[in-house]
């Protein structure tokens, strides 16, 4: 009996650890990803409001927070400044507080999350915006061509001669 309850209890038990069936499968062309919560206090903006932003360049400067890459492969808005998530406390003085801040990221996530670091700093925050959510609603992002970067001068290092320098020549001596 003491070796049939284990076993009972097992089989009693097996339904809570039985798989769940899969999640159907994405549409053909698509990847499944997680659904994403925008959580900040920073107001999450659409296309409608960003256009209206652009129509006045002058008031407003867009934080770009994704790396050169992104950017060139998916596209920008122009007025940006781009600054990585991890290095923008560091360079808060490059961003112009007399300027409408809105903040960038693919999918706002990061920039709801540099939105809110922002305002806590003084700076006006009047939303964040992803990339890729703007160009789902219609809006056409400005494609950047990374500059390369500079070659490295080809400086030829210094070989020291085989032989010693000659020393300057001494007059012949008049004896």
């Amino acid at each position: 009996m003491r070796k049939l309850l284990p076993l009972a209890l097992l089989v009693l038990a097996a339904p809570a650890f039985a798989q769940t069936p899969a999640a159907p499968a994405a549409a053909a062309g698509q990847t499944a990803r997680a659904a994403f919560v925008y959580n900040y206090k920073t107001p999450k903006l659409n296309r409608v409001e960003i256009d209206a932003l652009l129509a006045n360049p002058d008031s407003v400067l867009f934080v770009d927070l994704r790396r050169p890459d992104e950017i060139s492969k998916i596209g920008t808005f122009p007025v940006y400044l781009n600054v990585q998530l991890g290095d923008l406390e560091k360079h808060l003085a490059f961003i112009p507080k007399d300027r409408k801040i809105v903040t960038v990221s693919n999918h706002a996530a990061r920039a709801g999350k540099a939105g809110d670091l922002l305002t806590e700093k003084g700076f006006k925050v009047v939303g964040a915006v992803g990339s890729e959510n703007y160009q789902e609603e219609g809006g056409t992002n400005v494609h950047v061509v990374p500059v390369p970067a500079p070659a490295a001068a080809a400086i030829a290092p210094v070989q020291p001669s085989q032989t010693a320098a000659a020393a300057p020549a001494q007059p012949a001596s008049q004896n």
